[in-house]
């Protein structure tokens, strides 16, 4: 399951995306509760990594909602209500993080694509009503099996299930956006193609401000 990734700068996402996000400010990598830009059928969003923010937890509940699984999405309650409705984002990246068990040890490993641009996957959103009034947005991302993956399985302790995020082909983007009906949605949730893909050794970097 992914839980820290790397958005794009402002320059990436203006040259890969064509969105100005002239104003909005993130932070270098994002992990749990950090903010992030995710792009929706009504534009750029900067949104909360995870759907159901600490905030808004309930006292002394514990729930990891940065990844949602495909197999379920459309019937566990935290997700169904979004799914069902299709509030369907794109999460732009340069790269997300795994961790590799091949020598025996877990190392973190960088997920990207061997083209070296930047790239979207698959999400869902969500806004939240603020008690102050406001309203905020928060997203997930999705998951999908990948034991037969040839990079994807790699990943993740011996014996886990394999899971990948969902990288969407570029010429998909709008067709997700534009998603009305959740099993169309699920079909476009495919293995992406592992020799456009490349992993390497990616040591902890501290997060910084952009």
């Amino acid at each position: 399951m992914c839980v820290n990734f790397t958005p794009p700068t402002h320059r990436q996402l203006l040259d890969g995306f064509g969105l100005d996000a002239t104003g909005l400010e993130w932070r270098a990598e994002t992990w749990q509760d950090y903010t992030a830009p995710i792009i929706t059928a009504g534009g750029l969003l900067l949104a909360s990594y995870g759907f159901i923010p600490k905030p808004h937890l309930p006292p002394g509940v514990r729930l990891t909602t940065m990844n949602a699984r495909a197999e379920t999405i459309g019937e566990k309650p935290t997700y169904k209500g979004a799914w069902r409705r299709c509030q369907l984002c794109l999460v732009p990246m340069q790269a997300f993080f795994e961790p590799c068990y091949e020598t025996g040890r877990a190392v973190r490993t960088s997920i990207s694509l061997v083209s070296g641009e930047t790239f979207a996957v698959a999400g869902m959103w969500r806004e939240w009503q603020e008690p102050e009034g406001g309203v905020s947005h928060a997203f997930t991302q999705i998951t999908i099996n990948a034991d037969q993956h040839p990079l994807m399985k790699r990943m993740h302790k011996p014996g886990d299930e394999k899971r990948s995020l969902v990288i969407l082909p570029r010429e998909r983007y709008g067709d997700w956006l534009a998603c009305r009906e959740p099993e169309l949605a699920r079909a476009m949730l495919a293995p992406f193609p592992a020799e456009l893909m490349q992993a390497a050794p990616a040591p902890v970097k501290s997060a910084n401000a952009q």
